[in-house]
């Protein structure tokens, strides 16, 4: 019973990790008032898309995890979740653009890290972040068009 819980928060984890910050960022979410620059799709898109990403990540570390435990490649994995969650908070409740531009940009590093670490390891897994990476990629860009525009 314990290993299936185990088992079942490792896959969860980020999902619910991430619909806790946004019931405690809510009130702080501008987007919908912000300048946009193009592309920017409707605020309905992101908790969609995040929960899609989130539900990844937490597939991507369970696959690693049932055959490997190599603490470096777990340290990233946390320090992925750690950066992609306070993102939030400097970008909506800190209105801090500038910094969250340098803050996305570390993290989408620690996600090429760990990818690299799950495609020497467990191939699955690599590919479980790709999209992650790819929506990383145009947060960066929505991110860096909101500083500019606003």
């Amino acid at each position: 019973m314990h290993e299936k819980i185990y088992k079942g928060l490792q896959i969860f984890l980020p999902l619910i990790l991430g619909s806790l910050v946004g019931l405690l960022i809510n009130s702080s979410m501008d987007y919908a008032n912000l300048n946009q620059p193009p592309l920017s799709p409707p605020g309905i898109v992101f908790p969609i898309a995040w929960s899609i990403l989130y539900l990844l990540m937490g597939i991507g570390y369970y696959l690693y995890r049932q055959d490997y435990k190599d603490n470096k490649t777990i340290v990233l994995y946390y320090l992925n979740l750690f950066f992609n969650l306070t993102w939030t908070f400097i970008f909506f409740v800190f209105k801090l653009r500038g910094l969250s531009i340098l803050w996305i940009i570390i993290l989408i590093g620690i996600v090429l890290l760990l990818i690299k670490e799950f495609w020497q390891t467990k191939g699955a897994s690599a590919y479980c972040f790709i999209p992650y990476l790819l929506w990383l990629i145009f947060a960066t860009y929505l991110n860096i068009g909101i500083f500019i525009l606003n």
